[in-house]
């Protein structure tokens, strides 16, 4: 039985301990946080747990075998790495680190102590991002040829991380997954409406080979809640509608096609079809639970986790590049083939 504890009970811990206390082939043993009164609430509503305002004294707990981080960002790195240097497991709240060299530290330590290291990418473990995987692998969806992202409401503004570290790490995250590839460049453009305040607003793009590009509008200012996702191929066109209810994912079988005799007017040359639109169906479970049990499995068999230290470390790659880019007002910056570098 593996022993889980969780330091930070703040907004996502609560949900954190609560998947991880249900999961098969593990238990939660203890919870770390310096707030007298969250621990408060944990003592209420699970007696049966350790709880500790001191990280040295938590990582102690003799029957603990995994620590998950749910802290700010800035101190993910610190945390994971007393963590691993203690020889327990690490799951790490999302995005990873904040830097990609302290990423590239805590992959390393991880891989020296033959320790699981995970990050929290809850969306590529939803049923509706798995079945778009799935569509792509499979060569249904044909050549790509964009991939389009808007994640928009009103707030919750930050003030120690950007929109872009808040809100594009859960679109980098889902299309690191689905396209399986590096970017060649990232640019990005943003602006903060509060003085003094990271930006609350960005466009990210990310250019592929083969004429593919990806883009992402994130905003905390926005009048409406906005999830979406359009994914276009050559044979079909998906859209992930993540505030749709009912029909999250549509398939549709439209598209262009193009006459390759160049001798032909322009006009002529290119076609359209448009074809039927289908939903397909998507399992009722929750990511969450899906994501700590992934978690757990891969500590127990040695499998590598779907989102591992080094898809954490790919993401904070581009998200450091998009900074670099808007701090020089959207100058395309190359950036690195972190699957070659890491697969290394």
């Amino acid at each position: 039985m593996i022993g889980i504890g969780v330091i930070g009970y703040g907004y996502w811990g609560p949900n954190l301990v609560r998947n991880f206390a249900q999961v098969t082939g593990g238990q939660m043993v203890a919870v770390c946080d310096q707030n007298a009164s969250r621990l408060d609430t944990v003592n209420k509503l699970y007696p049966a747990l350790n709880t500790y305002d001191d990280v040295k004294a938590f990582l102690k707990d003799p029957a603990l075998d995994a620590v998950v981080v749910a802290t700010p960002v800035t101190t993910h790195y610190p945390l994971a790495k007393m963590a691993l240097e203690a020889g327990k497991h690490v799951f790490v709240e999302k995005p990873f680190t904040s830097t990609s060299e302290e990423g590239r530290e805590l992959v390393a330590l991880g891989d020296e102590r033959n320790l699981t290291v995970m990050v929290d990418h809850t969306f590529i473990y939803t049923s509706a991002v798995r079945k778009i995987h799935e569509l792509n692998s499979s060569g249904q969806l044909g050549q790509l040829y964009y991939y389009d992202s808007v994640r928009v409401n009103l707030g919750l503004f930050q003030s120690d991380v950007s929109v872009m570290w808040d809100l594009a790490v859960h679109d980098l995250s889902i299309m690191d997954y689905l396209l399986d590839r590096d970017p060649l460049t990232v640019a990005a453009t943003g602006v903060a409406h509060v003085a003094g305040q990271p930006e609350n607003m960005a466009y990210i793009t990310c250019m592929f080979p083969d004429n593919l590009i990806a883009h992402f509008h994130v905003n905390w200012l926005a009048p409406v809640k906005v999830r979406q996702t359009l994914v276009c191929g050559s044979e079909k066109m998906v859209v992930f509608d993540d505030v749709d209810m009912s029909e999250k994912v549509k398939v549709y079988d439209k598209g262009v096609t193009f006459d390759d005799d160049e001798s032909m007017e322009y006009q002529r040359r290119v076609g359209y079809r448009s074809g039927d639109m289908w939903a397909p169906r998507l399992d009722n479970i929750e990511a969450l639970a899906v994501e700590t049990q992934h978690f757990v499995d891969c500590i127990r068999t040695g499998e590598t986790p779907l989102s591992d230290g080094r898809a954490g470390l790919r993401v904070v790659n581009i998200l450091e590049a998009a900074h670099r880019s808007m701090e020089s007002s959207g100058l395309p910056i190359p950036i690195e083939p972190m699957r070659e570098v890491t697969a290394s």
